[in-house]
């Protein structure tokens, strides 16, 4: 059994997925590329307290970088789009102030 640190590896914060926070109750997540819906759930209920609706998840495709006259590949990953039940909320920067110190 895989521990809840080893399946969600960070949150995903861009502005796709801000606006998504606050219109439909959906976090996204980076996770392990081996676990799956139900390990996720689990982990993001265990480690927020929170309840989850739903669980949906991608392969995200690395993009095709060039370092130096080589041409090379950022390795893939998984995305994890968690749906949190009505009257849940999880938010990551509950502890940090307006200075960006910790609480």
């Amino acid at each position: 059994m895989k521990s809840v640190y080893d399946v969600i590896r960070r949150p995903v914060i861009t502005e796709k997925s801000t606006a998504l926070k606050e219109v439909e109750k959906q976090v996204v997540f980076e996770v392990d590329k081996r676990a799956n819906k139900f390990e996720i759930r689990e982990a993001v209920q265990t480690l927020f307290g929170v309840k989850v609706a739903s669980v949906n998840t991608v392969i995200m495709a690395g993009k095709p970088k060039r370092f130096g006259r080589l041409m090379g590949r950022r390795a893939k990953w998984k995305k994890a789009v968690i749906t949190l039940k009505p009257g849940e909320e999880l938010d990551f920067y509950e502890s940090v102030n307006e200075d960006g110190a910790e609480v």
